[in-house]
C-alpha cells in the first residue's frame, strides 16, 4: 500500500489525535475482543456497565465495526479544507468531528458507510451507488452475502441516507455519554503526547525516522516521493489532492493494536491510523501442531486469505471474487487451513461461511497475527 507524497511540503505531514477515530476502534474492540488480547479487562468492564437499551443497540449494530474500519470515523479527511472548520486538523472534540461527519455530502457519506457491508470496491473510484443503478444492485448483492443485517442497513442507506446519518450520529453520541467520554479523558493525554513526540522526531530527525517510530511496517523511498505500508492489502493514493488539499495525517490509537490502517479512498486525504504500544500474546501452539500449521500458512495465497478470514466470516465465492481466482482453488486452500485447525466453518442459510481462529493463530506468535491484522 502506498501514498504519493511528491512535492508535499513537510509541514503538511501532521500528527494529531482524533476522538471519533478512537471511538471506532474502541467499538471494534468491544465487538471483536479476540483481536485485542490486551483490552479484555476494559471490554468486559465496559460491556458490563452498559445500560440494557444501549447494549442491545450496540449488539444489533456491531456488524458496522466488527469487520471493517470505515472512513465514516475520519470525516475530516473527506472534507475540502475550507469546510473542515479547523483548518487541516481533526476535531477538538467528538462533537466537532460529528459535525464534520454531518458536513460530508450524501455521496461521500454513503460511499464511506458502504465499507461496512461491501468493502471489495474500496479504492476503485466506482460510480456512486446513490446514482448508478448497476452499482446499487452490486452493493445490495455484496451486502446480502454478508448477512441480513448488512443487507437491511444497505437498503436503508441507499433509500434514505439522511435518516441513517441521524441514526449513526445519535448512536455515537450515546456511546460518548455512556462510556467513551471517560475513556477519552483517560487516554487522550497519552495520545497527544505521542503525537507531539512524533512531530518532534519528524522535525528534527526527518520523515524516515518518524515513520519507523510509528511502525516498522512504514517506510519512505530515498527520493521522499512515496510512503509504503507493508500490509497484506493493495492500494494507492496521493497526499496532494485538488479537492481536499495537500496533506497527510497520522493518528495514534490506544485501542488499535495490532491494526495499522491506511485511509486510501479516492478523493479523501490519506490518513495513517497507528497503534501505540502492544500487549503480550499467549505462548506458541503445541509442538505437534506447529509443523502442520506453519506449512498451511507458508503459501502466500493462504496468507492473503487469512487477512480476510481474520476479520469476518467469508464465503468461498466472496474470496474468489476478492482475489480473482476460481472458487475450487479457494476451496483447496481452505481445506488445508481447516485441516490445520486454523479456520472454522458454519452454515447460514444457503451460504457456507469460513473464519480464521484468531486464538489459534495467536498461539503461533505475534508476528503472523499482527501481519494479517495490520
Amino acid at each position: 500500500m502506498s501514498i504519493d507524497i511528491a512535492g508535499l511540503p513537510p509541514e503538511r505531514i501532521v500528527f494529531e489525535i482524533s476522538p471519533l477515530a478512537e471511538l471506532g476502534v474502541a467499538l471494534h474492540a468491544l465487538a471483536e475482543p479476540g483481536h485485542h488480547p490486551g483490552l479484555h479487562g476494559w471490554a468486559t468492564a465496559t460491556s458490563a456497565g452498559l445500560k440494557p437499551d444501549l447494549a442491545d443497540r450496540l449488539h444489533e449494530a456491531e456488524f458496522l465495526w466488527r469487520t471493517t474500519f470505515s472512513d465514516v470515523f475520519m470525516p475530516f479527511a473527506g472534507l475540502p479544507a475550507s469546510a473542515r472548520g479547523h483548518g487541516d486538523s481533526t476535531g477538538a472534540s467528538l462533537a466537532d468531528e460529528l459535525d464534520m461527519l454531518d458536513r460530508l455530502d450524501d455521496e461521500r457519506f454513503v460511499s464511506a458507510a458502504l465499507e461496512f457491508t461491501c468493502v471489495s470496491t474500496y479504492g476503485t473510484g466506482v460510480p456512486s451507488a446513490l446514482s448508478d443503478p448497476v452499482r446499487r444492485e452490486r452493493a445490495l448483492e455484496l451486502a446480502a452475502t454478508r448477512g441480513p443485517k448488512q443487507l437491511d442497513f444497505t437498503r436503508r442507506l441507499l433509500d434514505d441516507p439522511v435518516s441513517v446519518r441521524a441514526w449513526v450520529r445519535r448512536l455515537f453520541e450515546d456511546c460518548d455519554q455512556a462510556f467513551f467520554a471517560d475513556t477519552w479523558r483517560r487516554i487522550s493525554t497519552q495520545l497527544a503526547s505521542d503525537a507531539r513526540h512524533k512531530t518532534e522526531l519528524l522535525r528534527h530527525k526527518g520523515l524516515a525516522e518518524a515513520l519507523h517510530a510509528v511502525s516498522p511496517a512504514l517506510a519512505v523511498d530515498e527520493d521522499h516521493t512515496r510512503i509504503s505500508a507493508d500490509k497484506l492489502a493493495d492500494g494507492h493514493t496521493t497526499a496532494v489532492d485538488p479537492v481536499v488539499g495537500a496533506g497527510l495525517s497520522l493518528i495514534p490509537s490506544s485501542f488499535g493494536w495490532p491494526h495499522l490502517m491506511v485511509l486510501h479512498a479516492p478523493g479523501w486525504r490519506p490518513v495513517i491510523h497507528y497503534p501505540v504500544g502492544s500487549p503480550a500474546l499467549p505462548g506458541p501452539a503445541p509442538v505437534e501442531l506447529l509443523k502442520l500449521r506453519m506449512e498451511a500458512l507458508a503459501h502466500p495465497m493462504r496468507m492473503r486469505l487469512c487477512r480476510n478470514l481474520a476479520r469476518a466470516p467469508y464465503t468461498t465465492s466472496e474470496l474468489a471474487d476478492t482475489y480473482a481466482i476460481t472458487a475450487p482453488e479457494v476451496s483447496r486452500h481452505l481445506a488445508v487451513l481447516k485441516k490445520a485447525g486454523l479456520i472454522s466453518t458454519r452454515r447460514r442459510g444457503r451460504y457456507v461461511l469460513h473464519q480464521l481462529d484468531v486464538t489459534a493463530v495467536a498461539r503461533l506468535g505475534s508476528d503472523f497475527l499482527e501481519t494479517v491484522l495490520r
